[in-house]
């Protein structure tokens, strides 16, 4: 009986950091948005052109906004699959989770700041955001690693592939920042998101095959 009880004090555990988790990743994807406001205009210059010009002067915070839920949307993806594994938990892994949602937590801050000034031909907001990807991509990397350690006896039906791939994945995306900091430093910003656009192309199809060979590796596992 009281075993029963720790396992469901332990799962009940389990579902509070996931819950926790869930409703940051929630909440940082809404304030993504408040950043984009309806034009205001007063009535009598209100016109169809007028109106799409103060559009256009919000596409930079469009972008921003886009590509920031995508890479909260992303990392909750991966964050998901990773506690799915998960049956058992300590401190440790309850700070490294905390530290994450540190990480996520500040995008909205980092997507506004980088939408207003990018396009400016500033480099601070580009730095700034560009470390904000990279210290997300560190601490998932760093969860899968704790997660999937056999050490720790916290996961059950996590395979040495599968950590791999999602550690590449997570990965992937500074990596891509971190070249296109390179080349916004070196070139001009509508240059460089060229040569970004050009490399997450390629880091796709590195992905795409990395994913055939964790099936593979896993099939012949099984």
């Amino acid at each position: 009986m009281d075993h029963l009880q720790n396992e469901l004090k332990k799962e009940f555990q389990i579902e509070r950091m996931i819950l926790f988790s869930d409703a940051v990743f929630a909440i940082a994807l809404t304030l993504l948005v408040i950043d984009l406001r309806v034009p205001a205009l007063p009535k009598e210059v209100a016109t169809d052109g007028k109106l799409l010009e103060a559009l256009n002067e919000l596409i930079p915070k469009f972008f921003g906004f886009f590509v920031s839920f995508l890479f909260i949307g992303s990392f909750w993806l991966i964050h998901h699959r990773l506690f799915g594994y998960v049956v058992n938990y300590d401190n440790r892994l309850l700070v490294l989770n905390l530290v994450f949602m540190l990480s996520i937590v500040l995008m909205p801050f980092s997507t506004a700041f980088f939408s207003e000034y990018f396009l400016r031909g500033l480099k601070t907001p580009f730095i700034l955001y560009s470390l904000n990807i990279l210290f997300l991509g560190v601490m998932n990397t760093i969860l899968w690693l704790y997660v999937g350690s056999p050490k720790q006896k916290l996961n059950e039906g996590l395979k040495p592939p599968v950590v791999r791939y999602y550690i590449i994945r997570s990965v992937i995306m500074p990596v891509i920042f971190v070249a296109w900091t390179g080349a916004n430093a070196a070139l001009r910003p509508k240059y460089s998101l060229f040569i970004v656009l050009a490399l997450a192309i390629v880091m796709r199809r590195v992905v795409a095959t990395l994913k055939r060979q964790m099936k593979s590796r896993l099939a012949q596992t099984n």
